[in-house]
Order: C-alpha cells, then structure tokens, then sequence
C-alpha cells in the first residue's frame, strides 16, 4: 500500500456518521480517535490473505476491493464505495483461539481514506465495551465450529459405513464361491482317489494307463482354451454330448455333459478317446477325465474368486491410502477406479457406468484419500439423483493448465434457484435423516482450499456435471493450514 500522507488523527465528528459508530457517545469516539489514525491511500494492496491480522479498517472515501485465492487465482468477491464499509480484523476479539491472520486480501483502487484501528485495540473496544454481544459471538462462532467439526466427523462415518457395506457384498461373493469350490473340490479329490484305486486293481496294462495320463493332460490343456458360449450354444452342445454318451454305453451321460461342454470338450475329441483306450476301458476312461476336468474348473474357480478377494483388498487399500503417504504423486484414474469399485454396491445394476479417460494426462501431487472421498461424495450425489437408474459419466481431460474430472449423471438435474446453494455448508435437498449437507461443501473446501482447484457444476434436465479441476502443477502453498483443513 502506499500511503499519500503520514498517519493523521481522525475526526469525531465524521466518526460519528458512519453507521458502524452512530450509537456510540462522546467518550467512546473520543477513545478511538486518540487510539486510531487516518491514512490516504494510493491504488494498491493494503493487505494479502494469510498474512496477520494487525488492523482493522473503515473506509472514509474511495473504493476498496476484497478478494480471495481460489484455484492459485485472485477472485473479486466485494467491491464498496460505501463509506463506512470496514474489514480487516474483525477477529481480534477472538484472541488465540482463532488464527489471527487476514482471511481475505484487500485493496483500493482510486486513491482512497481510511481509519485505521489497531487489532488489540479493537479486541479491548469489544470487551470492554460490548461484554455481553462477545459472548454472544463467541458462543455462536465456537457452536458453528464444534458442530461443523461434528457433522464433518458424521459425514465421513456415513460414507465409511456405505462403503464398508458395499466391500463386504463384493468380498462376500467370491469368499462365499471360494468356499463352496473348494468344497466340492474335496469331493472331487476323494472320487478320484477311488477311481485311481479301482484303476490299480483292474487289468489296465501300462500302455493304456500311459494313453490315460496323456488324455488327461489334453483335457487340462483344453480347459485353458474352453471357448465362452451363450446358454443356447451351451444347451445344445450338451445334448450332443449325452446322445454321444448313450451311444456308447455310458450310463447317466447327461450328468456328464456339462462337465465336458464347460472344459471345451465335444463328441470329437471323444472319439479320439474312444480309438485310443477302445470299448472296454472307455467309460472308465471317460469318468476319470471327467473328475480331471472337474478339479481343473474347481481350481480356477477358487483361483479367480481368490484373485477378485486380492483386487478388493488392493482398491481398498487404494482408496484409503492407508499405506500412502498423505501428499503424494498420482494417477487420479487409479484413483477413480478404486472408488468406484468400493461404491458398485451403491451404483448397481441398473446404472451404465462410462469411463472416459485420457491415459494421457500427467500423475498429480496431492492429497490421494481426500480426492477420493470428493469422487465418493460426487458419484453417491450422482446415482442418488438418477434414483438408481441411468447413466454415470465419468470422463478426464486437459484444460489448459488443469486437470479436469468430470462426474455426470442422466437425473432430472439441479434447479437453477438452488444452484448457487449446492455447495452451502448444510444445504441437502434429501429427506430429513439421509443427508447432513456436508458433502459438497467438503468437496469444495478439499478441492478448492486444500488444493487450490476448482469445484463447479453445469446442469440441466437429463446432463449434470460435477467439473473438479486440479491444476497439473501444485503451487508453492500447496501444503494447507489447519485453518484451511478446517474453516
């Protein structure tokens, strides 16, 4: 700031026209125009946000202009005239129970007079002058406080809850396959066991035994290749096979037939078993390769319903980053995917998921659990709005010097009364008892005061999209406060 003339006294009378000051007496203005002093400023910075609050000023003539750092740029939000307009620390009262720093910045842009108060002046003015309006003010500001750290709290508990309920559906199934695999594979086993039991005891020479073992490596072999076929093809390739079964005497062929269409097997590749071990030792041939083809599907089963345990615990263990450190480098599309297979649960069946993704993109520095709780927080409003049904977008690109996700939903969309409202701490449009109006407004502060992003959304009727932009290169500040963390 610059300012045109050294510090001057104020005047009493002009105090007492402004309205900050009309009802205070004679000895009260007396007091803070012997305590205070008048500057006149040239256009330019008075103070910058973040900084410590040490003033608080009145403007007397000119315009000021307040404004705040929101996605590493500055954003007009007041620009007053108004004479008796004031702003700085207005705090102060507060003492070090609040960060005593500037939470906007602050210039003239015509030259411009100003009283000036300093901070413990104006925190003496408030207490001993307005005892009982500073317990007021205290009370509500440390009552917002407390139950904004409270519902925060609530919102992250709520959507920890739904997310544990949709990991243990998805764990719950392949556990419950893996159990139920291995289960019949003991059955499988013990047959086998018999069936090499009455094999040993029979009259097969070693050369028909060789021609078995070597089957039943094809058969394994064939498994591995087992075309997928829809239930039509399945049918009628297992009506073959038991028409093939009965016509060489293989009592119950029909029970067999699932088994050999699901490995890939047909009539042809028994007809090679047929000329390799002959009529005699044919249905024992086949049984047993049965039991071989069996314990191979059981196997893989097990192995991809464990392997879909390993990928669960893994997007997990992504999506908390408990293993991470808190800012780190990453790829949001890992991100993105980890999030949404914790919610498939919550999308469900009825909702088209697209991904469009551009692989292209450089990783980003940043906080990786909180971006996934704004992604949990987006899609769960999404497929909330669509009521379960419809179409979530969930597409990345470059914009400029940003990296932009977009989150879009098919609902009927955001009214354009409400709009500006969505990102309000405590603002819900849902039912009583089903949402804390939390989650946007955690969303933006992650997105916006934790990252230095940007958070907005364009809808209509049938095409709502949440836009969170990153910027691809973190600035220098990027690590927050706790006011930050917090406010």
């Amino acid at each position: 700031m610059t300012i045109k003339t050294d510090p001057i006294p104020c005047d009493i009378d002009e105090l007492r026209t402004l309205f900050l000051f009309e009802k205070l007496n004679d000895e009260q203005l007396d007091w803070i125009c012997r305590h205070g002093h008048t500057i006149h400023a040239e256009p330019g910075d008075v103070y910058a946000e973040g900084e410590p609050a040490t003033c608080f000023y009145v403007l007397l003539s000119g315009t000021l202009v307040m404004s705040k750092l929101i996605g590493g740029e500055q954003v007009e939000i007041t620009r007053s005239s108004q004479v008796g307009a004031y702003t700085g620390a207005w705090q102060a009262y507060m003492g070090d129970r609040v960060p005593q720093v500037y939470n906007t910045s602050m210039r003239v842009v015509v030259p411009s007079r100003l009283l000036v108060i300093d901070a413990a002046d104006l925190a003496t003015i408030m207490q001993e002058w307005f005892p009982m309006a500073v317990h007021l003010l205290e009370g509500m500001f440390i009552g917002q406080q407390n139950m904004k750290q409270t519902t925060d709290q609530r919102e992250r508990l709520l959507a920890l809850g739904s997310l544990s309920a949709g990991l243990t559906h998805e764990l719950n199934n392949p556990a419950a396959a893996a159990v139920r695999a291995t289960s019949s594979l003991r059955d499988r086993v013990a047959h086998m066991r018999q069936k090499l039991g009455a094999i040993s005891a029979g009259s097969w020479d070693r050369a028909t035994l060789s021609q078995l073992i070597g089957l039943q490596e094809k058969a394994v072999q064939q498994v591995a290749k087992a075309p997928a076929l829809t239930p039509l093809e399945a049918s009628d390739r297992e009506d073959a096979l038991s028409d093939w079964f009965e016509d060489h005497g293989i009592r119950n062929g029909w029970e067999l037939a699932p088994t050999y269409v699901q490995a890939g097997l047909t009539s042809d590749w028994l007809d090679g078993v047929d000329a390799v071990v002959g009529p005699d030792v044919l249905e024992g041939a086949v049984r047993w390769i049965n039991y071989t083809v069996e314990t191979e599907l059981l196997m893989n089963e097990i192995e991809d319903s464990v392997t879909r345990i390993s990928t669960l615990v893994q997007s997990a263990k992504q999506y908390s980053q408990l293993d991470r450190a808190p800012f780190q480098v990453v790829d949001v599309h890992e991100l993105l995917d980890a999030t949404l297979l914790m919610l498939s649960a919550k999308i469900g069946k009825q909702v088209t998921v697209v991904k469009d993704y551009d692989r292209t993109l450089p990783h980003v520095a940043a906080y990786a659990s909180e971006l996934n709780q704004v992604w949990t927080n987006t899609i769960d409003n999404a497929i909330q709005a669509m009521a379960g049904v419809g179409t979530l977008t969930i597409r990345t690109a470059r914009d400029r010097d940003w990296l932009l996700v977009e989150i879009g939903d098919t609902g009927p969309g955001i009214p354009d009364d409400i709009k500006n409202r969505i990102f309000e701490p405590f603002f819900t449009t849902k039912p009583v008892g089903q949402g804390t109006g939390l989650g946007l407004d955690i969303s933006w502060r992650i997105v916006v005061k934790k990252h230095h992003g940007d958070l907005k959304v364009v809808s209509q009727p049938g095409d709502t999209r949440f836009q969170i932009r990153l910027p691809l290169t973190p600035p220098e500040n990027a690590a927050p406060t706790e006011q930050e963390t917090t406010s």
